[in-house]
């Protein structure tokens, strides 16, 4: 019967071996109250032993997108499972909860073991990176649907916070400041618009090299894996100063902004307050795009934006540097 199945295009074999590669990835991300080994029909988290009055579960699932083209045509597949753990998990932190586990799938065109295997170690890198334990997940083999060269990455995250402590609209005010912590470039949104501009519309190589890419070639900067903002807004929720968090995903600014803010609030960025990184003037001059244009899809350089209270913000600030990464005011929170 495997054999008719490897006729078919489908090597459980390859399968198998896989799962052996996988195994020391996946104990990179070991947690007591993760209490399976990996390889069960369900993963088992013991929410019992996080010792919560009043746990709340907080949940999010997404994939990486069409930035998977660019990692595919790099040959590189060790990072983009970061950006797979980073979009759920930073969704995750913005309602104020810690990721307690993660899930993966990969689907592919033909099993290659060593490729799923590159996968999944970055997948694990980004859950050790979140303090989430990598519990399970699926490779689904799938000719006919993708080229045997061809992947898909998606995940799905759980949280917990307790039910007194969520980060929600109700805890912002005017006159919170708006305080931006820095992205590593594109992060995981707007490639489609991205590809469009320098693959389809010009023939940019992914050697391209640019001053304003701070010595990366286009195909590093471009590869770059989204930040995880886990510890960063953990540590900023423990100052007391922290009333509210924006994912800057797809959409950017004018889509992100305003789902953490309550009705009659809006926002006022300072526009020259942070450092847009190289990779938007390149995008922006070969698309022809203005700032307007480029900030409602792209992150501009601020991958995650809190809302602080004043007398918080330098604690918080300090909070953000402690954890490894960088912020900086940005605006503030002001009437409709």
């Amino acid at each position: 019967m495997r054999e008719a199945y490897r006729r078919s295009g489908v090597d459980v074999t390859a399968g198998y071996e896989a799962v052996e590669r996988m195994k020391k990835h996946v104990a990179r991300t070991a947690r007591p109250e993760a209490t399976d080994p990996l390889g069960g029909f369900g993963g088992m988290f013991d929410v019992a032993q996080l010792g919560l009055r009043h746990p709340v579960l907080i949940s999010g699932t997404d994939g990486v997108g069409t930035k998977l083209l660019i990692a595919q045509r790099l040959g590189k597949l060790n990072t983009i499972g970061i950006d797979a753990v980073a979009m759920c998990v930073n969704d995750v932190v913005a309602e104020g909860a810690a990721p307690l586990f993660f899930l993966d799938y990969v689907a592919v065109g033909h099993n290659d073991p060593a490729r799923v295997e590159a996968i999944v170690a970055g997948v694990a890198e980004g859950c050790v990176q979140a303090g989430a334990a990598l519990i399970g997940g699926e490779t689904a083999e799938m000719p006919d649907m993708y080229a045997p060269d061809e992947f898909d990455l998606a995940g799905f995250c759980v949280g917990a916070v307790e039910a007194d402590e969520r980060i929600s609209p109700a805890l912002v005010h005017a006159g919170d400041v708006l305080v931006g912590l820095d992205s590593s470039g594109v992060h995981s949104n707007g490639f489609s618009l991205v590809r469009q501009i320098l693959f389809k519309d010009h023939a940019f190589s992914l050697d391209y090299r640019d001053e304003r890419l701070g010595g990366r070639t286009l195909g590093e900067m471009l590869l770059a894996p989204t930040i995880i903002y886990v510890r960063a807004a953990l540590a900023a929720k423990a100052t007391g100063g922290l009333h509210g968090v924006a994912h800057i995903t797809g959409g950017g600014f004018p889509e992100n902004l305003p789902r953490m803010l309550p009705a009659g609030l809006t926002y006022r960025l300072d526009w020259g307050a942070w450092h847009v990184p190289g990779i938007f003037d390149v995008l922006g001059e070969a698309g022809d795009l203005s700032w307007e244009d480029m900030s409602g899809v792209f992150n501009m350089g601020l991958g995650m934006v809190f809302a602080v209270a004043p007398d918080a913000v330098d604690a918080v600030v300090d909070a953000v540097a402690a954890s490894g990464q960088h912020a900086q005011v940005v605006g503030e929170v002001v009437h409709e």
